[in-house]
């Protein structure tokens, strides 16, 4: 996994941020990475980080939540058409089921790590799929990013 990091971060165009140029907070490398690369590509019209809520309905506790999905893209796809894309950066390891192979101890009980990883997938399931109703209702497109498609491991 990447080495956790956070920090502000300066674009060289802030007239392409969406929101307030002065506060854009990046929560890891990953996320710094794929920020440097919007604010310089020149096929990004417009970029935001953590702008826009989607509501979710949690499935741990059935109450309704605010998803802030970590970017907003507006961008020239490779049909030169303009389209907008959501993003989510996490670690590849949160983007599948948890191994169900390793959620016993050795007393044969649950472990606490299989069943936090259980409750971070659904709840991630259920962001996840409140972004794609979200973006399918505006012709947007939702996307997961992890490591291995930021070029990094």
């Amino acid at each position: 996994m990447a080495k956790y990091y956070q920090g502000r971060f300066k674009p060289k165009n802030p007239k392409k941020y969406m929101g307030d140029p002065t506060n854009i907070i990046y929560r890891s490398g990953w996320e710094f990475k794929l920020m440097r690369y919007l604010d310089v590509h020149p096929d990004v019209i417009e970029w935001g980080s953590e702008e826009l809520i989607v509501p979710y309905r949690s499935p741990i506790d059935g109450r309704m939540h605010r998803y802030f999905p970590d970017f907003l893209v507006k961008q020239i796809n490779r049909d030169k058409r303009k389209e907008t894309v959501l993003i989510e950066v996490k670690p590849k390891a949160q983007t599948v089921p948890p191994d169900i192979s390793k959620k016993n101890t050795s007393t044969g009980k649950l472990s606490r790590r299989y069943i936090n990883e259980v409750k971070t997938w659904g709840i991630n399931q259920a962001k996840w799929q409140a972004a794609e109703d979200f973006c399918k209702d505006r012709g947007w497109k939702f996307q997961i990013m992890h490591e291995g498609h930021l070029g990094v491991k």
